[in-house]
């Protein structure tokens, strides 16, 4: 599934580079040759992805990431680490500062697409393309269809977005914010009971095969998808 990429990274030959390789495997590339410029970017529109050179001018690669981190808005944000330091000491930093990899350079376009495709299927896994089924409820991100018991659903694509965020990270309690931010996008501004009014929407879908009961109120905090009793 195509995902938006932030690239930061000071060297114009080596940015253009992954750019093209992250274009050609379909997905969106933001681009930023400073941690501060990379900052400014984020505070408009989250990526999918941060690929995140070391040696950057100013705030370092490390500094960077740190700070990322600290932030709670971007502190889940996967966080590929590029750099021609290869030395274990070097890759243990990256990794403590918050890295979820690190890839030396030079390194080829069909590793990094691969990397990319790791982290995200560990840290974003409604961004790749793997089926996904519970209880008999089935969705395929790729062709967009969805099955209860064997039996086509008809969904909206909201609904289609909630339900499939929602199936990949099973038995986590969202609010109606953290939805918004996840399955709308955190640059989209509408109201919270929005959410309110598509959960109805996705219960009414799923309620033709008794799978409306995954989707589970929380009291006080939000909303679950759990193949458990509430």
């Amino acid at each position: 599934m195509p995902a938006t990429i932030l690239v930061v990274e000071d060297e114009p030959a080596i940015q253009e580079l992954i750019a093209a390789t992250l274009q050609h495997a379909g997905h969106r590339v933001m681009r930023a040759y400073s941690a501060e410029e990379g900052l400014q970017q984020i505070s408009g529109t989250l990526p999918d992805v941060v690929l995140l050179d070391w040696m950057l001018p100013g705030m370092s690669g490390i500094q960077y990431a740190r700070k990322l981190r600290s932030d709670e808005r971007t502190q889940d944000l996967p966080i590929i680490m590029l750099t021609a330091r290869g030395e274990e000491q070097d890759k243990v930093a990256g990794l403590d500062a918050g890295a979820d990899d690190y890839l030396t350079k030079p390194f080829s376009p069909r590793e990094l697409v691969a990397r990319i495709k790791a982290v995200l299927r560990r840290r974003a896994p409604q961004m790749t393309e793997d089926c996904v089924e519970v209880e008999g409820l089935r969705v395929d991100p790729v062709t967009h269809r969805v099955s209860g018991s064997g039996c086509q659903l008809d969904l909206g694509p909201t609904e289609f977005r909630l339900l499939h965020f929602f199936m990949t990270h099973p038995e986590r309690v969202f609010n109606r914010t953290m939805l918004l931010d996840q399955v709308w996008g955190d640059h989209v501004f509408v109201e919270e009971r929005t959410v309110d009014v598509h959960i109805r929407r996705l219960r009414a879908a799923l309620e033709a095969t008794g799978h409306d009961r995954l989707i589970q109120t929380v009291r006080g905090s939000g909303y679950r998808f759990s193949a458990q009793p509430a």
